[in-house]
Protein backbone atom coordinates (compact mmCIF):
# COMPACT_ATOMS: atom_id res chain seq x y z
CA UNK A 1 0.00 0.00 0.00
CA UNK A 2 1.17 3.42 -0.70
CA UNK A 3 1.67 6.00 1.53
CA UNK A 4 0.29 9.82 1.53
CA UNK A 5 2.49 12.69 4.01
CA UNK A 6 -0.14 15.14 4.96
CA UNK A 7 2.28 18.47 6.08
CA UNK A 8 1.67 19.51 9.56
CA UNK A 9 2.21 23.04 11.28
CA UNK A 10 3.57 22.75 14.87
CA UNK A 11 2.65 26.14 16.54
CA UNK A 12 3.59 27.31 19.84
CA UNK A 13 2.50 30.46 22.23
CA UNK A 14 4.13 31.58 25.32
CA UNK A 15 1.45 32.03 28.07
CA UNK A 16 2.83 34.88 29.79
CA UNK A 17 0.57 37.47 28.32
CA UNK A 18 -2.23 36.18 27.17
CA UNK A 19 -5.49 38.47 26.89
CA UNK A 20 -8.87 38.01 28.75
CA UNK A 21 -11.24 35.66 28.11
CA UNK A 22 -14.10 37.92 26.48
CA UNK A 23 -18.02 36.73 27.19
CA UNK A 24 -19.50 34.13 24.59
CA UNK A 25 -22.10 35.31 22.69
CA UNK A 26 -25.43 34.89 23.79
CA UNK A 27 -27.08 31.53 24.36
CA UNK A 28 -23.57 29.86 25.03
CA UNK A 29 -21.64 28.68 27.91
CA UNK A 30 -18.88 27.10 28.76
CA UNK A 31 -19.00 23.30 30.37
CA UNK A 32 -15.68 22.73 32.29
CA UNK A 33 -14.21 19.18 32.35
CA UNK A 34 -15.53 15.99 34.35
CA UNK A 35 -15.66 12.62 33.82
CA UNK A 36 -19.20 11.85 33.10
CA UNK A 37 -19.11 14.34 30.29
CA UNK A 38 -16.63 12.70 28.22
CA UNK A 39 -19.06 10.87 25.84
CA UNK A 40 -20.42 14.38 25.34
CA UNK A 41 -16.52 15.46 23.90
CA UNK A 42 -16.33 12.58 21.96
CA UNK A 43 -19.56 12.93 20.17
CA UNK A 44 -18.69 16.62 19.12
CA UNK A 45 -15.18 15.31 18.38
CA UNK A 46 -16.85 13.38 16.01
CA UNK A 47 -19.55 15.87 14.66
CA UNK A 48 -16.40 18.55 14.28
CA UNK A 49 -13.94 16.34 12.26
CA UNK A 50 -15.61 13.09 10.47
CA UNK A 51 -15.82 15.26 7.08
CA UNK A 52 -12.24 17.23 7.59
CA UNK A 53 -8.92 16.51 6.49
CA UNK A 54 -8.49 15.39 9.50
CA UNK A 55 -10.26 12.45 9.58
CA UNK A 56 -7.77 11.70 6.76
CA UNK A 57 -4.45 12.19 8.88
CA UNK A 58 -6.27 10.33 12.17
CA UNK A 59 -8.87 7.66 10.96
CA UNK A 60 -10.29 7.69 14.48
CA UNK A 61 -11.67 11.14 14.51
CA UNK A 62 -14.13 9.86 11.05
CA UNK A 63 -15.57 7.01 13.53
CA UNK A 64 -17.77 7.88 16.33
CA UNK A 65 -16.13 5.06 18.55
CA UNK A 66 -12.93 5.57 17.71
CA UNK A 67 -13.50 9.63 18.89
CA UNK A 68 -14.99 7.65 22.42
CA UNK A 69 -11.94 5.97 22.26
CA UNK A 70 -9.71 8.90 22.39
CA UNK A 71 -11.21 11.32 24.23
CA UNK A 72 -10.59 8.49 26.83
CA UNK A 73 -7.15 8.19 26.19
CA UNK A 74 -6.66 11.29 26.28
CA UNK A 75 -8.37 12.09 29.58
CA UNK A 76 -6.19 9.02 31.07
CA UNK A 77 -2.88 10.80 30.44
CA UNK A 78 -0.67 11.29 33.28
CA UNK A 79 -0.53 14.90 31.98
CA UNK A 80 -4.11 15.51 31.17
CA UNK A 81 -5.03 18.96 32.62
CA UNK A 82 -8.86 19.06 32.99
CA UNK A 83 -8.19 23.15 33.74
CA UNK A 84 -7.66 22.93 30.11
CA UNK A 85 -10.08 20.93 29.05
CA UNK A 86 -13.65 22.23 27.86
CA UNK A 87 -17.17 21.64 26.03
CA UNK A 88 -19.36 25.18 24.95
CA UNK A 89 -23.04 24.34 24.97
CA UNK A 90 -25.69 26.20 22.97
CA UNK A 91 -29.33 26.64 23.90
CA UNK A 92 -31.92 25.21 21.75
CA UNK A 93 -34.08 28.01 21.88
CA UNK A 94 -37.63 25.82 21.87
CA UNK A 95 -36.92 23.00 24.73
CA UNK A 96 -34.49 25.22 26.28
CA UNK A 97 -31.65 21.93 26.24
CA UNK A 98 -27.99 22.58 26.05
CA UNK A 99 -26.10 20.73 23.24
CA UNK A 100 -22.53 20.45 22.91
CA UNK A 101 -21.24 22.36 20.09
CA UNK A 102 -17.59 22.32 20.44
CA UNK A 103 -14.67 21.04 22.62
CA UNK A 104 -11.03 21.15 23.44
CA UNK A 105 -8.74 19.18 25.17
CA UNK A 106 -5.38 19.83 26.97
CA UNK A 107 -2.62 17.73 28.32
CA UNK A 108 1.15 18.04 29.87
CA UNK A 109 3.81 17.27 27.71
CA UNK A 110 7.68 15.55 27.85
CA UNK A 111 8.91 19.05 28.26
CA UNK A 112 6.19 20.93 30.81
CA UNK A 113 4.81 22.78 28.26
CA UNK A 114 0.88 23.02 27.47
CA UNK A 115 -0.48 20.68 24.38
CA UNK A 116 -3.79 21.13 22.97
CA UNK A 117 -4.74 17.68 22.00
CA UNK A 118 -7.90 18.90 19.78
CA UNK A 119 -10.13 21.86 19.28
CA UNK A 120 -13.43 20.91 17.48
CA UNK A 121 -16.29 23.28 16.11
CA UNK A 122 -19.61 21.49 14.90
CA UNK A 123 -20.32 22.81 11.47
CA UNK A 124 -23.13 25.00 11.58
CA UNK A 125 -21.83 27.01 14.91
CA UNK A 126 -18.45 28.16 13.37
CA UNK A 127 -17.61 31.15 11.89
CA UNK A 128 -19.36 32.70 14.93
CA UNK A 129 -15.64 33.30 17.37
CA UNK A 130 -16.65 30.41 19.80
CA UNK A 131 -13.52 29.01 18.45
CA UNK A 132 -11.33 31.55 19.83
CA UNK A 133 -12.78 31.65 22.60
CA UNK A 134 -12.32 27.98 23.55
CA UNK A 135 -8.71 27.86 22.79
CA UNK A 136 -8.16 31.01 25.14
CA UNK A 137 -10.43 29.27 27.89
CA UNK A 138 -7.78 26.22 26.94
CA UNK A 139 -4.74 28.30 27.36
CA UNK A 140 -6.08 30.19 30.50
CA UNK A 141 -5.84 26.69 32.10
CA UNK A 142 -2.26 25.77 30.92
CA UNK A 143 -0.95 29.09 32.71
CA UNK A 144 -2.98 28.58 35.96
CA UNK A 145 -1.24 25.59 36.08
CA UNK A 146 2.01 27.53 35.77
CA UNK A 147 3.09 25.97 31.80
CA UNK A 148 5.08 28.97 29.99
CA UNK A 149 3.92 27.54 26.51
CA UNK A 150 1.56 26.10 24.82
CA UNK A 151 1.66 24.32 21.42
CA UNK A 152 -0.32 22.63 18.85
CA UNK A 153 -0.49 20.66 15.25
CA UNK A 154 -2.34 21.69 12.35
CA UNK A 155 -2.58 20.24 8.98
CA UNK A 156 -1.34 22.48 6.65
CA UNK A 157 -4.63 23.10 4.35
CA UNK A 158 -6.60 23.88 7.31
CA UNK A 159 -6.05 27.25 6.30
CA UNK A 160 -8.81 28.65 8.34
CA UNK A 161 -7.31 27.09 11.85
CA UNK A 162 -4.43 28.27 11.04
CA UNK A 163 -5.44 31.89 10.60
CA UNK A 164 -7.25 31.72 13.91
CA UNK A 165 -4.25 30.04 15.30
CA UNK A 166 -2.07 33.31 14.03
CA UNK A 167 -4.61 35.79 15.42
CA UNK A 168 -4.44 34.61 19.46
CA UNK A 169 -0.57 34.85 18.77
CA UNK A 170 0.71 31.27 17.81
CA UNK A 171 3.43 31.44 15.14
CA UNK A 172 4.85 28.06 13.76
CA UNK A 173 7.87 26.63 15.13
CA UNK A 174 8.29 23.81 12.81
CA UNK A 175 6.82 21.75 10.09
CA UNK A 176 6.06 17.85 10.47
CA UNK A 177 4.81 15.13 8.38
CA UNK A 178 2.77 12.46 8.86
CA UNK A 179 2.18 9.07 7.00
CA UNK A 180 -0.87 8.10 6.57
CA UNK A 181 -1.80 4.32 4.42
CA UNK A 182 -3.79 5.12 1.27
CA UNK A 183 -5.95 2.56 2.28
CA UNK A 184 -6.98 4.22 5.51
CA UNK A 185 -7.92 7.47 3.84
CA UNK A 186 -11.50 8.31 3.62
CA UNK A 187 -13.35 10.50 1.10
CA UNK A 188 -14.01 13.59 2.71
CA UNK A 189 -14.30 17.69 2.11
CA UNK A 190 -12.12 20.23 3.76
CA UNK A 191 -13.37 22.78 5.86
Amino acid sequence: MALTYFKRFRMEIPLSTLPEVPPLPAGFRFRPWNAEILKRHAEVKYQSFRFEVDANVFPCLGDAEGCFRLMREISMRDGFIPAATWLIEHEEQVTGTWQAVATIQGVRDRDGNGSIQNLGVVPGFRGVGIGSLLLLKALHGFQENGLPRASLEVTSQNIGAIRLYERLGFRIASTVYKAVEMGAVQTTTQA
